[in-house]
């Protein structure tokens, strides 16, 4: 019994499987319910030790993923245990908060567990530079840039998010708005948030357009909810367009606006980033700069996967796609 088949038992996603056996959040109490029964059924535990013994043996994968609410590094973690199951490679999933730093929870994972590799779904550059030097063992950075980081063992793999963002708020441009807002990540922390809103301004730029508003978020339905109700409650001349900087907070942006009687596109046109199926089965459909998880999941793996076997690190970008939905229409204001 593996753990690819209590996903196919349960009906779940491995991604929810993972989850629900190495007790992290974002499952819902029937589901962790089902899925241990299973476990407890067909025995997993028992491979779950077999997996341990491997472990020892050092070839085990360490995945930090940082954010416990962000839907995209969810899809990486589902691509990345089929990778890895595919290589016969047990994967350590371990989930902390966005606020987190990252590399020093991996240090202490590495004491630990002594993983042959790593990767890193999602991180900030300062804290790579400040102690990335004391990990012994190849890694991935993934959504985020490494190139020019000092350290021969560090290998990245992102999308051009400036030039992603750029292309998102440059098709609000075109709906003929002239009062776009942004929701996102804090720039003085994060590279990521901070090459969006660069993108945004660089779309904006020489067009009569303007950054009206910007509000701060968490990567998740919540942050995107209250950063919506934060722009409408300010004074100010009206918002007709609202770049997210990821689809979950975009959903949560239509959410609040629907509370506040508000349509979109109607009244205001909204845009996220990152391409997750479910934005495409929501109403209205979203429009969305589009990541692709699998492709990101798939170069870091088999980037890591070089890397132990001792080729030489590499910094990639993988290509970004606009889908257009239904959540942009024309401004209101022509």
């Amino acid at each position: 019994m593996t753990i690819k088949d209590i996903a196919r038992i349960s009906g779940y996603s491995l991604g929810t499987v993972s989850r629900a056996l190495n007790h992290q959040p974002n499952v819902s109490p029937a589901a962790r319910e089902k899925i241990l029964a299973l476990a407890e059924e067909y025995g997993y535990e028992i491979n779950a030790n077999a997996q341990s013994l491997k472990q020892q043996n050092g070839r085990a994968l360490l995945v930090i993923v940082k954010g416990r609410a962000n839907e995209l590094f969810f899809r990486l973690v589902e691509e990345a245990q089929l990778l890895a199951s595919e290589a016969r490679r047990p994967l350590l999933v371990d989930y902390i908060d966005e606020d987190d730093n990252e590399v020093r929870r991996a240090l202490t994972l590495c004491r630990e567990k002594k993983p042959q590799g790593i990767l890193f779904f999602g991180g900030v550059r300062q804290n790579f530079q400040e102690e990335f030097h004391k990990i012994q063992v190849p890694a991935v950075l993934v959504t985020n840039s490494a190139a020019g980081l000092p350290f021969p063992g560090l290998s990245s793999v992102t999308t051009d998010d400036r030039a992603a963002a750029r292309t998102a708020v440059s098709l609000m441009i075109q709906y003929g708005h002239r009062e776009i807002a942004v929701i996102g990540g804090d720039p003085d922390k994060s590279e990521i948030s901070r090459n969006r809103l660069e993108g945004c301004q660089q779309a904006i730029d020489g067009t009569g357009a303007r950054l009206c508003r910007f509000a701060p978020s968490r990567f998740s339905f919540q942050g995107g909810y209250n950063a919506m109700e934060q722009i409408l409650t300010e004074p100010g001349r009206q918002v007709t367009a609202v770049f997210a900087m990821a689809d979950v907070m975009a959903i949560g942006a239509i959410r609040c606006l629907r509370d506040h009687n508000l349509r979109v596109p109607e009244d205001v046109s909204v845009v996220g980033f990152d391409g997750l199926p479910m934005g495409q089965f929501y109403t209205p459909k979203l429009t969305t700069a589009v990541q692709s998880a699998q492709e990101l999941a798939r170069a870091s793996f088999q980037i890591l996967q070089d890397a132990i076997s001792g080729k030489n690190s590499r910094h990639i970008t993988v290509p970004y796609s606009l889908a257009a939905g239904e959540s942009v229409g024309q401004s209101p204001n022509l």
